[in-house]
Parts: C-alpha cells; sequence; structure tokens
C-alpha cells in the first residue's frame, strides 16, 4: 500500500496537477511560474527502498525521527507547462509564531523530471507555514511565496 501511495505522489509531481489539486492549496502562480509542493513523510521514504537507493540518500539520507517529511517543489511555466528544471530553490518550514529552519531545496529526479526537495522537521499536526523563494536564470529578482499544511 506505501509503494502505492508513494508512487500516486511522485506521478502527481511528474505531471501537471488536476484542477481540484490545484484548489487543495498546494499551488501557487507567482511570476509566470507555476508552483507546486509536495509533502510526504520521511518514514514513506525509508520505507520504500533498499539501503542502497537513490531516494534512501538524497540530501545526506533520510532521517530517522518520525517527525520529519520530505518537502519538493516542482516548477512549470504558467504560459507553456514546460517544467523548469534549473532554478536555485530555497524553503523555510515553520509552525505560526516560530522562525522555522531554511533549507536548499536540491535538485532530484522523480519519475524521470527534475523537481527540488529537502527534508524538515514538522512536530504535531501544524500548522505550518512553507516560504519558499525561488531564483531562475535570467531573472534579477527572486520569485517568493508561502504555503500554509496541516497533517491531516
Amino acid at each position: 500500500m506505501i509503494t502505492v501511495w508513494v508512487a500516486a505522489v511522485s506521478l502527481l509531481l511528474a505531471v501537471l496537477p488536476t484542477p481540484a489539486a490545484a484548489n487543495a492549496g498546494y499551488t501557487k502562480t507567482v511570476g509566470n511560474v507555476l508552483i507546486y509542493l509536495g509533502i510526504i513523510p520521511a518514514e514513506i521514504v525509508r520505507g520504500l527502498h533498499s539501503s542502497g537507493h537513490t531516494e534512501r540518500t538524497m540530501h545526506g539520507g533520510t532521517p530517522k525521527g518520525s517527525d520529519e517529511y520530505h518537502v519538493t517543489i516542482a516548477l512549470f511555466d504558467a504560459k507553456t507547462g514546460e517544467r523548469i528544471s534549473r532554478a536555485d530553490v530555497r524553503a523555510r518550514v515553520a509552525e505560526i509564531g516560530m522562525y522555522g529552519e531554511e533549507k536548499e531545496l536540491q535538485p532530484m529526479e522523480i519519475a524521470g523530471t527534475e523537481t527540488f526537495g529537502n527534508y524538515f522537521p514538522m512536530q504535531g499536526d501544524g500548522p505550518f507555514r512553507i516560504y519558499v523563494t525561488i531564483r531562475l536564470p535570467g531573472r534579477s529578482e527572486a520569485i517568493s511565496t508561502r504555503f500554509e499544511h496541516w497533517h491531516r
């Protein structure tokens, strides 16, 4: 069952999400860039693959804690729908009222396409604010947005 769920999440990030996903608050359009957010528990990544598999070693290895989550961002050109694979992406994950932790979202390949991700601690049910900053080649200004997430 876990394998099916992770495969579904991977495929969701590999293609343009449906309008229902867009309405769920996990997509934003900023500066002609479609930004899609995906979040899965690190324990799913830990349990999915053998110890030598790429997903187990990315971002310095899968965290062992139960309150660790893999935050993934997929980027698309809002006009053409083409995936954006060259970008510097950073995220800060925080409970409301706290600063949280900021990290680079590292380029990674999911379902044959490039996305950006890293692990973050998220204790409790939330809400959590996820601040995303994107720098694209050829653009002088960064693109910034914020998502809210609850573990439900």
